[in-house]
């Protein structure tokens, strides 16, 4: 079973391989009282890739070590700048399945395959405060890096290396660079040792050979050159638009998309047409699905939440901007999303019920609560739960989740773009959020005329829905159009707040249904169910005199 902890070093750059340590006198570090020896330790890390280092693209590593005391499998997943969380998993001869489960959004069917071994001589220092306690560790590392495919180079280095305590202060680390930095140290180029020796061993590209000086001969040749220039430029045209149809048809059918995961792009100038605004964002909300499936996985807090919001969000862009991508390759996606976010919607509704009952629960006085009341609502959770996470995982390792990642990257890579993606973004990107905002007007009108019931709350939850999308449409537009569309997402945000606390009331009250029919069934009192019920119809009821005068101040401020 594979262990989490949470890492947070430094890494600075040492003499060359061979050269006197570089460390200075650390005790004068503040907090330090001492610095203990520990000794070298011998270390040998075999690092895993595809072939097309896709790990290593994502600033993710997996190794397999041994020496020291921590040998075993390690897979390390960037938190933020210096921060990582480290994976572990006991020593075994293949990658263990645990961890190879955590990288297959990057992966997908790709085979992982050792690409760099590193042999280190660490040199380990422990800094202590007047009690013992440990505040860092502190290692100066000789490395030996040896390509293992890819090449077969070979480089060596020398690094420090700061780790902070667990529990430790970050604000510590501060201390010791200032104390490195006087003696002239300073951070590493490289995020990490895998980094440095791809860098390092990577098969360098033969040099050019130089053309020979002969000026007479090109002048001859320029008029056919010429001519050649011409009939290419044709050709690419004709080439281009018939690959932009290929990549169509491999969007449009997902089960038929065979390309490699797609590498992030690197940054583009800033986006001056409807379509390279709205690609922006697809692509941000296709990165956070990718870089959050380990998080869903490991249960993170909130992850299953932000994964299915990020999914929703691309499926909103798609249908919104209809104008600027081709809805008859987006819509078959869309369709694939929708699926998804169900999916992680199964495991993320049981937490917000849990969560809104729990709460009721403990608001009511002791006096109003009879029978084992929370101990049902528990039991009723877990069994829901373990079913849903169970679920949700074969989900995330089955193939129609995995051709959907793939038809994503097929998508950013060879956009369906509509003749409006070429236009300015002020009107194409504004005349979109305005026919969406129209859309929640008219579901809101239609809310209110109804009575209280079924179909008023069936009307509000559509109305949420739509201020929503139209919620995303607006974050989307609001690189392009500023404030207004700011203002707008606020607006929308307020809205969908309010009318998911009645649709929350909406589904509180099924539940309670639920649990009091399995009470009463076990013999219970559901007298308590009876209350809570009660009390969530009566923030439904708070929520529908509520929205006339929410609706009317928003209804004013008006769409971008």
């Amino acid at each position: 079973m594979a262990d989490t902890k949470r890492e947070i070093e430094r890494k600075y750059e040492g003499p060359p391989a061979g050269g006197d340590a570089p460390l200075p006198d650390l005790t004068d570090v503040p907090g330090v009282s001492g610095v203990i020896d520990k000794g070298v330790a011998e270390l040998d890390a075999t690092y895993y890739d595809t072939a097309d280092q896709r790990l290593a693209t994502a600033s993710l590593t997996l190794r397999r070590r041994t020496g020291g005391d921590d040998a075993g499998w390690h897979l390390k997943l960037p938190v933020s700048e210096g921060v990582r969380d480290e994976i572990r998993a006991p020593l075994s001869d293949t990658v263990p399945e645990d961890l190879t489960a955590l990288v297959r959004s990057r992966i997908r069917e790709a085979e992982l395959v050792p690409v760099v071994r590193l042999l280190s001589a660490r040199d380990i220092r422990h800094l202590v405060d007047a009690s013992g306690t440990l505040l860092a560790e502190v290692s100066v590392d000789r490395v030996r890096a040896e390509r293992l495919s890819g090449g077969a180079g070979s480089a060596e280095w020398t690094e420090i290396e700061v780790e902070l305590a667990d529990d430790g202060d970050p604000a510590f680390l501060d201390k010791v660079e200032k104390k490195l930095r006087k003696a002239g140290i300073k951070r590493s180029a490289s995020a990490s040792k895998l980094a440095k020796a791809l860098e390092d061993t990577a098969p360098r590209k033969p040099e050019k050979a130089e053309k020979p000086e002969k000026a007479g001969k090109p002048e001859k040749a320029g008029k056919p050159e010429k001519a050649g220039k011409a009939g290419t430029t044709d050709k690419a045209g004709k080439a281009g638009k018939a690959d932009k149809a290929g990549t169509t048809d491999k969007v449009a059918d997902a089960s038929k998309a065979t390309m490699t995961a797609a590498k992030p792009e690197p940054p583009d100038s800033p986006p001056h047409t409807a379509g390279a605004h709205i690609l922006t964002y697809v692509r941000d909300q296709r990165d956070a699905i990718v870089e959050l499936d380990p998080a869903v996985r490991r249960d993170v807090p909130d992850s299953v939440h932000r994964m299915r919001v990020a999914t929703r969000r691309l499926r909103s862009t798609f249908r919104s901007y209809g104008k600027i991508l081709d809805r008859t390759v987006t819509d078959p996606i869309g369709v694939e999303l929708k699926w998804l976010a169900a999916e992680l919607g199964v495991d993320r509704d049981q937490e917000v019920l849990t969560e809104h009952l729990t709460a009721a629960l403990d608001d009511l006085p002791s006096d109003l609560v009879t029978g084992p009341v929370q101990a049902r609502l528990s039991t009723w959770s877990g069994a829901r739960r373990s079913g849903s996470r169970q679920r949700l995982i074969a989900v995330l390792d089955g193939k129609r989740y995995l051709d959907l990642l793939t038809t994503l990257d097929t998508l950013v890579a060879g956009p369906p773009l509509q003749e409006a993606a070429s236009k300015k973004p002020e009107k194409v990107i504004a005349k979109a959020v305005r026919k969406d905002f129209k859309k929640v007007a008219d579901l809101v009108g239609e809310a209110l005329e109804l009575p209280p019931g079924s179909e008023r709350d069936l009307a509000m939850h559509d109305a949420r829905k739509k201020a929503k999308r139209t919620r995303y449409a607006a974050e989307a537009a609001t690189p392009a159009l500023g404030e207004p569309a700011a203002d707008l997402v606020k607006s929308m945000k307020s809205l969908q707040t309010l009318l998911g606390d009645h649709q929350d009331s909406v589904m509180v009250r099924g539940s309670l249904r639920e649990l009091a029919t399995e009470a009463h069934e076990e013999g219970e009192n559901a007298f308590t169910y009876g209350v809570l019920y009660g009390r969530a119809e009566q923030r439904a009821a708070a929520v529908e005199a509520a929205l006339p005068g929410e609706w009317e101040a928003i209804e004013g401020q008006g769409a971008v």
